[in-house]
């Protein structure tokens, strides 16, 4: 890597906590953190599913940590943030991508415990976890912080009533907090993620839902989750993203251009 490029995008000496890393999206960011130098923190439900992204981690060479978080409980996101601290003092990236999906045929039929099973980890989650690290960012010199929207933050999506409502929110409250935070050198940007399979919406993916998505994707196909780091590493870099907050970046293989 040129000295230039590392400069730009390196993330050396910083610690960045992926809060979903045990997941197939999340995995993909701490992959992309950690070969660029990055102290990489994974939080996550799971004791296993952490320890084995951490393992993965150092077979390639990062350097990797882990802690367990319930993002619906202000305690725990604030011990996961006690402990992410320990590498180097701070925490200098939050990336939210942690996130739950639920399907019903019709708006009438969508259970009302599915929707608050939803929005609290979707939403309550990124609110309070955007809370605690971005009142420690504010008093450490700034940061960046990182939301997961969805191609839902800008379309309602069928059958998905309370992920597509989580999702939009989590778009305008990331602005908000770019807003309200742009003073404290803590940037808030939201990146959309089109059509990835992963474990929580590989259930929801039946043939015919599948041909709507290909069908109103112009590239005609899934993204890979590696396809999400370069858009991370960017949005995420404090030399160049420096003046970047309040940003969207849909990676969605046109799926957005295809519908406004």
């Amino acid at each position: 890597m040129s000295e230039y490029i590392q400069n730009m995008f390196g993330y050396d000496g910083q610690t960045v906590v992926v809060i979903g890393g045990a997941g197939e999206l999340g995995g993909a960011l701490c992959r992309a953190f950690a070969q660029a130098g990055a102290n990489v923190v994974v939080a996550d439900v799971t004791e296993a599913g952490c320890q084995k992204r951490v393992a993965e981690l150092e077979s390639l060479g990062g350097k990797a940590f882990w802690t367990l978080i319930d993002v619906t409980k202000r305690e725990s996101i604030v011990n996961a943030l006690d402990e992410a601290k320990k590498p180097t003092g701070k925490v200098d990236v939050l990336v939210n991508a942690a996130g739950v999906n639920f399907a019903s045929q019709t708006f009438l039929e969508h259970p009302e415990e599915k929707w608050d099973f939803v929005i609290n980890i979707n939403l309550k989650g990124t609110f309070l976890s955007c809370q605690v690290f971005g009142e420690h960012m504010a008093e450490n010199g700034g940061g960046a912080i990182l939301n997961f929207g969805s191609v839902t933050s800008l379309l309602p999506l069928s059958k998905v009533f309370g992920y597509s409502a989580s999702k939009a929110a989590v778009l305008n409250l990331s602005r908000n907090i770019a807003q309200d935070m742009a003073l404290k050198n803590v940037r808030c940007n939201t990146i959309c993620p089109g059509f990835f399979p992963a474990e929580q919406n590989r259930k929801i993916l039946d043939p015919e839902r599948v041909d709507n998505i290909m069908r109103g994707t112009p590239m005609r196909r899934y993204g890979n989750p590696d396809e999400l780091a370069g858009a991370t590493l960017l949005l995420c870099s404090r030399n160049a993203a420096g003046f970047i907050t309040g940003a969207v970046l849909s990676v969605d293989g046109g799926f957005a251009a295809n519908w406004f």
